[in-house]
């Protein structure tokens, strides 16, 4: 059966309308931003879902990752401030916020984006002395965001986060490093020892100091005791009382005896002095305490002379 005029224009239309379906319709993935030219010009951006464009004259230019990306900084060399030569590498996370300017701002934006993250690297880090370095990565980190974000923003570009992997300074400085760690913490261990022996100095000295005031005042209390006794006796004495005498002399030998007794390192002691003086010492405490007794006993007649006489009641 052949075909006539009609059915070969029917069929040369449905063509042109699916050829037209194709070439004007655009379907975007999620995450993904297209721009669209016409004839070669910038006009518009397709959004992810189903979209529509004019077939023939406009295409699908740039197609954008809108999602986060992270972007690996490879090592380089860095010269720190006080002349030190440290590798440093570095990773960085970029996210296209406007897909026209990340398309047609810049030329090969992921090599834009490390090359400006490098060069910062060297400027920021080489600012710095290499203890400044090692110690303070937070605030590399956020002045290198802040830098970097600052400078790709035209781009159509957010630099989320920037942050440095390794800092590897050479061996013989990391042994220089160690040596003057291992230095400093056996300074602290000697002053804090020579803290610890200066307190316990002090301390020892504050005893000695109180002990040798205590020490003082118990002589002071013992030698004004013995003044006060020796001036009882002198007291005595200088009324007559020979037999105070007697007793003090009587109470500094048994004391002399007392402590030559006690001795530990003798076993045959040698007095040089008459048995008969102790003796007659002793007689005379003895004569003191019967003078003590008479002189009691009397006053207690006097007192029991002087009563006044009880009445019992028979007597009455």
């Amino acid at each position: 059966m052949g075909f006539s005029g009609f059915d070969i224009a029917l069929l040369v239309l449905v063509a042109l309308v699916v050829l037209v379906l194709i070439k004007g319709i655009r379907t975007i993935p999620q995450g993904y931003n297209y721009t669209v030219e016409r004839f070669g010009r910038y006009t518009k951006t397709l959004n992810p879902g189903l979209n529509l464009i004019v077939p023939f004259v406009d295409r699908v230019g740039a197609k954008m990752n809108m999602m986060e990306q992270v972007l690996d900084v490879p090592t380089q060399e860095i010269i720190t401030r006080d002349n030190a030569t440290v590798a440093v590498d570095g990773i960085a996370f970029y996210q296209v916020l406007n897909a026209a300017q990340a398309a047609y701002q810049v030329s090969g934006l992921q090599n834009a984006i490390l090359n400006l993250t490098m060069t910062n690297i060297r400027t920021v880090m080489g600012s710095m002395d290499l203890d400044e370095l090692l110690s303070n990565r937070d605030a590399i980190n956020e002045r290198l965001l802040r830098v970097v974000d600052e400078a790709a923003h035209p781009w159509g570009i957010k630099i989320t986060r920037v942050e440095i992997k390794d800092i590897n300074p050479p061996a013989n400085l990391v042994e220089s490093m160690g040596r003057q760690m291992m230095a400093e913490r056996n300074k602290r261990a000697q002053i804090l020892a020579a803290e610890g022996l200066k307190q316990s100095q002090i301390l020892e000295a504050e005893g000695r100091k109180e002990a040798a005031f205590r020490d003082a005042e118990a002589r002071e209390r013992s030698a004004e005791a013995e003044a006060r006794a020796t001036q009882v006796v002198s007291e005595a004495i200088s009324k007559g009382d020979v037999q105070a005498l007697n007793y003090f002399v009587a109470l500094k030998y048994t004391e002399a005896l007392t402590k030559i007794g006690s001795a530990t390192n003798s076993k045959l002691v040698l007095m040089p002095m008459e048995a008969s003086s102790l003796i007659g010492t002793l007689g005379g405490i003895g004569e003191i305490a019967k003078e003590v007794f008479r002189s009691e006993g009397t006053a207690g007649a006097a007192r029991r002379a002087t009563r006044p006489p009880v009445v019992r009641p028979s007597e009455t």
